[in-house]
């Protein structure tokens, strides 16, 4: 052996490959992406307007800023997602419990 590390850590684990400099960036661009779609499938005036929320920004889900509000964000347009794709899901409400809610999406979407 040369007496370095290599790739791999000092309990022969492999280390993560580096990533390269846009890496931090992709977030931002994945967010985009997904603010797109959304808006193509009239987010706004069906899910949003509803539940009397505001639009995402466009780095919403990018930046931790209220981790809370999108959950609760993240919950309520997955039930309208589900429910838009043909099954009917009930709305979490703000206050219900994050374990209880994901499991019932996760349980949905393994119905698909």
């Amino acid at each position: 052996e040369s007496g370095g590390l290599g790739r791999r850590g000092e309990r022969g684990e492999e280390v993560p490959a580096e990533r390269g400099p846009g890496a931090a960036f992709h977030m931002f661009v994945l967010m985009e992406d997904l603010l797109d779609k959304l808006k193509l499938l009239s987010y706004e005036e069906e899910a949003l307007r509803r539940h009397n929320m505001r639009p995402l920004s466009r780095h919403y889900f990018a930046l931790p800023t209220n981790p809370g509000e999108q959950f609760f964000m993240f919950c309520t347009l997955a039930a309208w997602l589900i429910t838009k794709a043909g099954h009917p899901f009930e709305q979490p409400q703000e206050y219900d419990d994050p374990n209880a809610v994901i499991s019932n999406v996760l349980s949905e979407l393994r119905s698909f």
